[in-house]
């Protein structure tokens, strides 16, 4: 899924080509291209990450954003992306076939994750915006984390739980995370009410941090409602789609 605009400066940076080498479809309006670059290189990035795709559709040339879903390292690209009504550059990329190329720069943004955070940590996620919080996860259990991760995933229905097995799989191996997926039809208010119950009336610790992302005013609400409470700007990392 597209993470916004493209950030102003982005066309200055080098341009890569890469190849489609696989396609996944997670459910029936969200899939997964696999790119791997032209030259073989391993694309380098932090978690959390995106790139900004050139999108041609003849009339005009779209630049849009999709953050990398895949592990650093990994020898292949993974982007993440769900159909939009009217969307015309969403719609180029689902018709796009393995072997097909795609221009792209960056990597760009700053809701990244180095290593695991040294305080309790909870990662928030809506549907898609699962996409930069999932590197991250595997970021901070590969770098020997000290203190509590706990992941929660909501989305209005099962089947947009994405990685949900992969995640249940990497909780069981590291009793360290915590991995609570969610169904609802309000995902962001019953977030809202985990988020108060747990992390604002149950104790007056305001240690944690918190990794949000998702789309609209939801995840905007729920930065209002930690910082209000009284957590630290820096503390409570977010972004909205």
């Amino acid at each position: 899924m597209s993470g916004g605009t493209s950030p102003a400066g982005g066309s200055r940076r080098p341009a890569f080509h890469a190849r489609i080498i696989r396609i996944f479809d997670h459910n029936a309006d969200t899939r997964s291209l696999f790119l791997r670059l032209d030259d073989g290189a391993i694309a380098s990035f932090t978690p959390g990450q995106f790139i900004s795709l050139a999108i041609p559709l003849g009339d005009e040339t779209l630049t849009r954003p999709y953050t990398i879903a895949s592990n650093p390292g990994a020898d292949e690209i993974e982007i993440c992306f769900n159909r939009v009504p009217g969307g015309r550059g969403v719609g180029y990329l689902f018709d796009r076939q393995i072997g097909d190329t795609l221009d792209f720069t960056g990597p760009f943004g700053l809701f990244t994750l180095e290593a695991a955070p040294p305080a309790e940590t909870i990662f928030i996620a809506e549907s898609t915006a699962i996409a930069p919080i999932r590197p991250m996860i595997h970021r901070a259990i590969s770098s020997a984390p000290a203190f509590p991760l706990i992941l929660i995933h909501a989305a209005p229905d099962e089947s947009h739980l994405l990685y949900r097995d992969e995640f249940a799989r990497v909780a069981d191996a590291n009793p360290i995370l915590r991995f609570e997926p969610i169904v609802s039809d309000a995902p962001w208010t019953r977030i809202a009410e985990i988020v108060r119950a747990r992390w604002i009336d149950a104790d007056t610790a305001r240690d944690r941090r918190f990794f949000l992302c998702g789309a609209g005013a939801g995840v905007i609400a729920i930065r209002d409602l930690l910082r209000g409470a009284g957590y630290e700007r820096r503390a409570v990392r977010y972004e909205q789609w």
